[in-house]
């Protein structure tokens, strides 16, 4: 008497790889996961989108900080201009072509 077994499932994969992957791939399968599926494929769209706003965002961050530093190199020199303008000596070169003097005498106070 010779005993026959039934093949296990390892040796029928084995004898019939594709017939493994056939059964993966059948329709009841994938229309019990079809939420899954579309769940995964939102959130690739989301992160995505993500990646190309953070991008977007980074070059806005770069070109106001080079704005900025134009800006601050521009304010300084201004400054330095006019600090120099309002110093006394200068200011007495600029207005005695005009006919402006310095007065030699000291001013009056009125009071009330």
């Amino acid at each position: 008497m010779t005993e026959t077994t039934a093949p296990t499932a390892n040796e029928q994969i084995k004898k019939s790889p594709q017939k493994g992957m056939a059964n993966l791939f059948q329709t009841k399968w994938i229309n019990a996961n079809i939420l899954f599926f579309l769940y995964v494929a939102f959130l690739t769209i989301i992160y995505t989108a993500y990646g190309h706003w953070t991008d977007k965002t980074l070059r806005n961050i770069s070109s106001v900080k080079k704005e900025i530093e134009v800006l601050e190199y521009d304010y300084k020199s201004k400054k330095i201009e006019t600090s120099k303008i309002n110093h006394q000596d200068e200011v007495l070169k600029n207005v005695t072509p005009m006919g402006l003097t310095v007065s030699e005498t000291t001013p009056i106070i009125i009071k009330k």
